[in-house]
């Protein structure tokens, strides 16, 4: 039985990962087990995703970011900022793309304008894909804990997610996800005030209920 979100579409199952590091791996295996058909790709090519995709199960399979863009009715990016060039364009029109980056320029390269705080890293990607609908999602999680932290609805304390998009339809898509996966969810705003939730703010990778993300997201200072 599938535990499908139903914000964007009542049967959007089929998924594209365009990145299967810790993050994208994590929530292939989410996904799987939730009914959904995935398919995964990295920049190294799909044979060196064989072993990950015999963990995953019957339901995902390997592709170029090319083959995961086409193929999935929505798709997660997940790979370094300064890979974002590389995401495939057309096939992402009209989509929801949902974005789990995170800057840091250790790994990344500095790259001036969010060193100088004018844009966000979603929004990065919002002007790289012009038709899709990018929401922030999943970024200030652990990869190990995606899979274990969740809980029903209406349990005391459950953990909330935050996200953030310029179209609402997609961050109730997320928010619908979020809750499969057994979180709430705070709803940031627009994607130029998703900064409230990205690497060193109060929000960033802590064990929160909403009311508590909710303190958090405000008390962050940019």
């Amino acid at each position: 039985m599938r535990d499908v979100p139903t914000g964007v579409g009542p049967y959007m199952t089929r998924v594209g990962i365009i990145g299967a590091g810790n993050i994208g791996s994590a929530l292939a295996q989410g996904l799987v087990d939730r009914g959904y058909e995935v398919v995964i790709s990295n920049s190294r090519g799909p044979e060196t995703l064989a072993d990950l995709v015999a963990t995953l199960g019957a339901g995902a399979t390997a592709g170029t970011p090319e083959q995961a863009a086409e193929a999935g009715e929505w798709v997660i990016v997940t790979v370094p900022l300064k890979a974002l060039d590389t995401v495939p364009v057309a096939p992402l029109a009209g989509k929801v793309v949902l974005d789990t980056n995170n800057y840091y320029w250790e790994r990344d390269g500095h790259i001036l304008e969010l060193d100088e705080k004018q844009i966000t890293t979603s929004q990065m990607l919002q002007r790289h894909l012009p038709e899709s609908k990018v929401a922030k999602a999943f970024n200030h999680i652990g990869a190990a804990e995606i899979l274990t932290a969740g809980a029903p609805q209406g349990t005391p304390g459950r953990r909330a997610l935050a996200t953030a998009s310029d179209a609402p339809e997609a961050a109730q898509f997320v928010a619908d996800l979020y809750d499969a996966f057994g979180y709430d969810t705070v709803n940031i705003g627009p994607l130029a005030d998703s900064w409230r939730v990205e690497r060193d703010t109060p929000a960033y990778g802590v064990r929160q209920d909403a009311d508590e993300l909710r303190a958090n997201l405000a008390a962050a200072e940019r």
